[in-house]
């Protein structure tokens, strides 16, 4: 019985001793997101959507194609040869269609403001995409910290069942002791198969986020432990975040874009002109020019220009409270984002300066009694379950907080620097 017990003094020191270093390869979050930008399929088509707006600037703002005109005039149909007719004539015309001032510059302004839109889209893209390997990242490194605990802490169980065989073999227990060890270990081998799957989820979530086969392995994980320092305050995250923010730059030029277009609609009803000229062949008599000018004349302006200027009014007005909206939806989220990790903060403090420290003192005298028969088994069982269960959590906190970070990150538009 001596034995059995040293053993299990020495399997608790182990569960104190803390996680053992991991073995082999670790997959760092810096190097995964940078996998994640170079292979993941919707950022790449993100930036080929920003490319594709950036080629529709030139064309915006140019002058439609002109018109290049050949004809035989004047022809006799019952000599078509004949040329001594004095308007028979072999004619070039070159036609140009030019635009009321103002209307291509806006139109090409509003292309650059879309194609600036577009790009800061694609920047908020690729944001997201860091935070959202960040929040697998860090649920497949808690999974692996809380397998380890599990893992560790159903060895101990199987010691104290071991023990307390051993003692209700000599009368020294009863057998609800032995019973109640038993539990415990299907228990906890329960939450070890949940986990191990809630594992295997997380990793096939980070694959596809990386662009490859979700049965793609996926190594050891870091799980680094909190900034020493405070979070900065909400005015400045709030203020990196007006000026920064990938979106909500491209909700500024998404109103910028409705601006150009609008004042572009409004030009609208001003005629567009017509400059041409022809050259005129006259086989046997001397050659002729002429000059044309013309212009349209808007007279379907009710059903045409109008409605086209509301909708861009409407259009300009909808870009606006969208990027109002955007704006009070992020300042939001950083309140509530930065709420949440300071609360991890504080609570992994907590459980590391006092709760942990209390429960694992509480299991090694809990052993101690019982070993002389002054507490039950249960409470053993339960001090240890104790110490699981916030060991547990405080990985799930640390993880938290790291996530709650990159979607700090994600929302200001640089790193967080407490």
């Amino acid at each position: 019985m001596t034995a059995r017990v040293l053993s299990l003094v020495v399997a608790l020191l182990g569960l104190f001793a803390g996680r053992a270093a991991a073995q082999g390869d670790t997959l760092t979050l810096a190097e995964t997101v940078r996998i994640a930008r170079a292979s993941n399929p919707m950022l790449r088509a993100a930036r080929s959507s920003a490319t594709a707006a950036g080629e529709r600037i030139g064309p915006a703002g140019a002058l439609p194609d002109p018109q290049l005109q050949f004809g035989l005039m004047n022809r006799m149909a019952s000599d078509f040869g004949n040329t001594m007719d004095p308007m028979t004539m072999n004619q070039v015309q070159l036609m140009q269609m030019l635009p009321w001032p103002g209307k291509l510059s806006g139109a090409k302004r509003a292309a650059r403001h879309t194609a600036a839109a577009a790009g800061a889209e694609a920047d908020e893209q690729e944001r997201m995409l860091a935070a959202q390997v960040r929040m697998a990242y860090y649920q497949a490194a808690y999974a692996d910290r809380a397998l380890d605990v599990m893992g560790r802490t159903r060895e101990l169980l199987r010691n104290f069942l071991d023990v307390s065989t051993t003692m209700y073999a000599v009368g020294s227990a009863v057998q609800q002791d032995v019973l109640r060890a038993q539990v415990e270990i299907a228990r906890m081998s329960e939450e070890i198969t949940r986990m191990g799957q809630e594992r295997v989820a997380m990793a096939a979530r980070l694959n596809a986020l990386l662009g490859r086969s979700a049965l793609s392995p996926i190594p050891a994980l870091e799980l680094p432990e909190t900034d020493a320092g405070e979070l900065p305050v909400v005015d400045s995250l709030v203020a990196w975040a007006l000026a920064q923010r990938p979106a909500l730059v491209a909700g500024t030029e998404r109103v910028a874009a409705a601006d150009a277009a609008l004042s572009a609609a409004r030009r609208e009803l001003f005629p567009d002109f017509t400059l041409g000229v022809q050259y005129q062949q006259r086989p046997q008599f001397p050659t002729m020019v002429s000059l044309m000018f013309g212009f349209t004349v808007p007279i379907f302006a009710g059903a045409r220009q109008l409605p086209m200027r509301r909708e861009m009014a409407v259009m300009r007005d909808m870009a606006s409270t969208e990027l109002a909206n955007q704006q009070n939806e992020t300042v939001a989220q950083i309140i509530e984002t930065r709420a949440r990790a300071v609360e991890d903060q504080n609570l992994i403090r907590l459980y590391r300066g006092g709760i942990v420290p209390q429960a694992r003192a509480a299991v090694q005298a809990s052993l101690s009694s019982y070993r002389v028969g002054r507490v039950t088994f249960m409470a053993l069982v339960d001090n240890q379950m104790t110490v699981n269960r916030y060991e547990t959590e405080t990985y799930r906190l640390l993880a938290d907080y790291h996530q709650a970070v990159g979607e700090l990150e994600a929302l200001i538009g640089r790193e967080v620097q407490p």
